[in-house]
């Protein structure tokens, strides 16, 4: 089907996406830039806060769900993460204005301006995602489409926020990193303008009946409708998301060093000039948005076709490919710093190339489980189950930040993981390509026995 055959209430949710993602990622593509040329933070330090920020960032949609689909429904979820998302996001521009006046107070405002945006994203990121499915018929085809579109939204905001922000806050001059986090701020503001002006309108069911409303009450006890126990199968296809979720973590805990480790080395040891110009450290978190954009329509495309033929692999196996994918890149760049000694700096070409081995990865397997979640959740339980997807980003988040901080330093000990010495970046890339790889291992040799317990919806 054309992408003008789905409802127009995914497009308003593209867009809400769009800007709240404009402005997390554009915080993102600052934020380890700011702990460390602001409030002078070390690295491992920087990267302990980034992890624990990103870590919650998706671990409190879990309880953002349960209060969607208990008491204030997807609507007024959304609208008061957003309003708390846009507050952390100014806290953060007056912490970046106070940091060479008063950086204790610039340090408070930091860790009050996260507080806030957690709280936030957590009403907000599992109900957006929950609303896609609801706008369409039990079993309707075009689902998967519809969180492919929804997932170039994410990705149309994760690509310009680098590029605003980075150019107005990654300047060389600490004092600017204040103008980044005002930016970002005004996206989530835009985002929440857009769905407030037309949510009424357009976030219909099929038959024109709104979703995303509070749960109702019995008219007499004024108790919450009782629902009925679940069946095998919903248990069965309830444990493959759990499951899931537990691979989710091999993947994101390696693609999340963008914003911090791969951060370091943009900033270090990659040669930042093209034609004359310094290309900031920030602008490299780009290049995975910019190829999801490109690419996302190939890639649906060869799953099409190759559906057409009966050929189509199942859910946890495009999964499995994308945890391939994500090992090989790393690979890729373990090559281009074999024997690289500390202070040289190496072409940009090899972060490029990671990125975009990592965006065939991510196509494989994010909006894939996004998609799944949906299909295989009760309608009753979609957004908690939701919640529970995002709580595996949030363990792999704070892991990444934690394998951040390995990141070899010659004027530090050689840091060890699990008894694996990481001397050099060879090394420090190296065990993301274990990782990711023995979790694709794995993962392919269990979805035979997954695709049986879908039961039809993978």
């Amino acid at each position: 089907m054309t992408t003008q055959s789905h409802p127009k209430g995914l497009y308003l949710l593209f867009v809400t996406e769009m800007w709240e993602r404009f402005s997390y990622y554009g915080m993102r593509a600052i934020f380890v830039l700011f702990m460390l040329k602001a409030l002078m933070f070390d690295k491992a330090h920087a990267a302990d806060i980034y992890g624990t920020y990103t870590g919650l960032v998706y671990f409190t949609p879990l309880i953002g769900g349960y209060i969607a689909d208990r008491y204030w429904g997807n609507r007024r979820s959304i609208l008061v993460g957003g309003i708390l998302m846009a507050a952390g996001q100014f806290m953060l521009f007056f912490s970046g204005s106070l940091h060479d006046a008063n950086v204790d107070a610039a340090t408070w405002l930091l860790y009050g301006g996260l507080g806030v945006m957690i709280a936030g994203n957590g009403l907000f990121k599992p109900n957006i995602s929950s609303m896609v499915g609801q706008l369409y018929a039990p079993g309707d085809k075009r689902v998967d489409s519809a969180f492919t579109i929804f997932y170039m939204g994410i990705n149309a905001g994760a690509l310009i926020a680098p590029l605003v922000c980075g150019t107005l806050g990654d300047t060389g001059n600490p004092a600017d990193f204040k103008w980044g986090f005002m930016a970002a701020g005004f996206g989530m503001l835009l985002s929440l303008t857009v769905f407030t002006l037309f949510k009424n309108r357009y976030l219909v069911t099929p038959e024109g009946k709104p979703i995303g409303m509070a749960p109702k009450r019995h008219h007499d006890s004024g108790e919450k409708v009782k629902h009925e126990p679940l069946t095998r199968v919903e248990i069965e296809r309830l444990a493959v998301i759990l499951i899931l979720s537990a691979f989710v973590i091999f993947f994101w805990s390696a693609f999340e060093q963008a914003g911090a480790s791969l951060t370091f080395f943009a900033e270090e040891q990659t040669n930042r000039q093209l034609m004359g110009f310094t290309v900031p450290a920030s602008y490299f978190q780009s290049i995975n948005p910019v190829s999801i954009v490109i690419f996302a329509p190939v890639f649906a495309w060869i799953w099409a076709k190759l559906g057409q033929n009966g050929m189509e692999p199942n859910s946890p196996v495009k999964m499995a490919i994308g945890l391939l994918f994500l090992a090989i890149g790393y690979l890729v760049i373990a090559f281009g710093v074999d024997g690289l000694e500390p202070g040289v700096k190496v072409s940009m070409m090899w972060l490029v190339s990671l990125y975009m081995l990592h965006t065939f990865g991510e196509l494989c397997l994010s909006p894939i489980g996004l998609s799944l979640v949906v299909k295989l959740s009760p309608v009753r339980f979609t957004s908690l189950m939701m919640g529970i997807w995002f709580l595996s980003n949030a363990a792999a988040n704070k892991f990444a930040g934690t394998l951040s901080e390995l990141y070899p330093d010659p004027t530090k000990p050689v840091p060890h993981f699990l008894g694996y010495a990481i001397t050099n970046l060879h090394d420090f890339f190296m065990l993301f390509v274990g990782m990711a790889g023995v979790g694709s291992l794995i993962l392919f040799a269990l979805s035979f026995k997954l695709k049986k317990m879908m039961h039809g919806r993978g």
